[in-house]
């Protein structure tokens, strides 16, 4: 045993070893310390780079600043922030010291959020990071390990992983949305509201920056989409779908010029200001990207154009004529195993079951579903490291279903990346009907999920 896993060994008690400081793994990092179990924490960055990081924090934020809803009463990644907390989660306990207004979203200012959980980490005495790649299978000695490595795993991993397994991993293409120093917005035309005034304070009422387009206007914006030339794949990559929650814009533009009034540029629930009464064709709307309110992301504008033709795409919406990026979009490749297939209930590898998989190279999708498989896998190493029993939690809730999607209740030969939603829950018994019954609905199935993770909770709370 090395000097370094010495100093974390506490009471005779071998450490975890997680590969990967990002959501998953800094989450999975903080469940098991929580628990009392040390943990040795594999960070590359660094001494090695990847495609999209551009810092050395752990849980670096890399595409959107937003972990969407925070309504737990209607809303299925809000019920999933809500079981996060109950869990003690420090993704969750660092969003709340970074948070920005964002209406009814949980948005966060990205630097502020990766220092926290970084610091958090790193003063804490159960947790011991160590700084470089962990090239290929981890040593047989290490009995306990998480893999956590995202979807931006290194080659060396990667290519071990598949060998072990016997399984080509999928793999697809996310795409990065562009951000925009805000004081380059005209504001002439753009206007500050959240999509149906929702939020409690004016701030978050008035979280996002709207640019409207007519009909014109829209169409010459979709004309340029189509025309604009992207990133050339390379030959490997030629044959990799995307997934399909992150579809860069000009993929969406052609898939039909009304795509995107219908997806992240429809104009509902908003007023403007500069025009009453006049309805606008198309929105594009720009999210706070930092406390400070300087920078703004454009939600939902991942693209792989090439950087010039984003630019000269991005100055024909009004109010952005003349805007400067902090960064423009790119895009990376992304990869994720075939969990139905090669991982156990307990997100242990089936062919090798000291190795537990957690986050997005499991198959979930997003940051919140990222943390909260990260944290479970944490306290399910934990508990096997001190000889006790965690069942799993129920499917009810939003971090059983999740985890029983990617271990089982998923068909493998169509498995893609899914964000958390009531599609993958058990049904309620009894809902009322009528559009009122649907918001019933949902509120049957947080309460129920509510319910049913705490008493799953205090079997061995963290």
């Amino acid at each position: 045993m090395s000097p370094r896993e010495e100093s974390v060994k506490e009471g005779g008690m071998e450490p975890i070893h997680i590969i990967g400081g990002g959501m998953a793994g800094s989450e999975a990092a903080w469940a098991a310390a929580a628990a009392g179990v040390p943990v040795i924490l594999h960070e590359m960055r660094p001494l090695r780079g990847t495609e999209a990081h551009r810092t050395e924090g752990l849980a670096e934020l890399v595409c959107s600043n937003s972990f969407r809803s925070d309504d737990d009463e209607s809303n299925a990644v809000g019920l999933l922030h809500w079981e996060m907390r109950a869990a003690g989660s420090l993704v969750m306990a660092a969003a709340a010291s970074a948070k920005l207004p964002a209406g009814g979203a949980l948005a966060v200012d990205r630097g502020r959020f990766s220092a926290e959980v970084t610091a958090r980490i790193e003063a804490n005495p159960m947790i011991r990071v160590e700084r470089g790649e962990v090239a290929g299978l981890p040593p047989e000695e290490w009995s306990s390990v998480i893999v956590a490595t995202g979807p931006l795993t290194s080659p060396a991993l990667a290519k071990a992983i598949r060998s072990l397994t016997g399984e080509e991993s999928l793999a697809f293409f996310d795409a990065i949305a562009p951000i925009v120093y805000a004081d380059s917005v005209n504001m002439e035309k753009a206007w500050f509201q959240s999509r149906y005034d929702k939020g409690e304070s004016e701030a978050e009422r008035t979280a996002y920056l709207n640019c409207p387009m007519n009909r014109e206007e829209y169409d010459r914006f979709i004309d340029a989409l189509l025309a604009a030339p992207v990133s050339e794949f390379r030959e490997w990559e030629k044959d990799t779908p995307y997934f399909e929650g992150c579809l860069p814009i000009e993929v969406m533009a052609a898939r039909g010029r009304e795509t995107l009034r219908h997806g992240p540029m429809k104009p509902v629930g908003l007023t403007n200001p500069h025009a009453p009464g006049e309805k606008p064709h198309a929105v594009v709307q720009l999210r706070r990207d930092n406390a400070l309110g300087t920078l703004f992301n454009i939600v939902g504008f991942q693209t792989k154009m090439k950087y010039a033709a984003q630019a000269d795409a991005l100055a024909l919406i009004p109010g952005l004529e003349e805007a400067r990026f902090a960064r423009l979009g790119g895009i990376h490749r992304n990869t994720f195993l075939n969990s139905p297939r090669v991982l156990d209930g307990e997100m242990r590898l089936r062919a090798a079951p000291r190795l537990r998989f957690a986050g997005q190279i499991t198959g979930v999708e997003g940051y919140v579903e990222s943390a909260a498989m990260g944290g479970l896998a944490g306290r399910l190493a934990a508990a096997e490291r001190l000889g006790r029993t965690l069942p799993p939690p129920p499917p009810e809730t939003a971090h059983g279903a999740l985890l029983a999607h990617i271990t089982g209740g998923a068909e493998a030969e169509t498995f893609q990346p899914m964000n958390v939603n009531f599609g993958l829950f058990p049904p309620p018994e009894t809902a009322p009907g009528g559009r009122r019954g649907k918001a019933s609905r949902k509120t049957l199935y947080t309460s129920r999920a509510k319910e049913a993770f705490m008493r799953w909770n205090c079997v061995f709370p963290n």
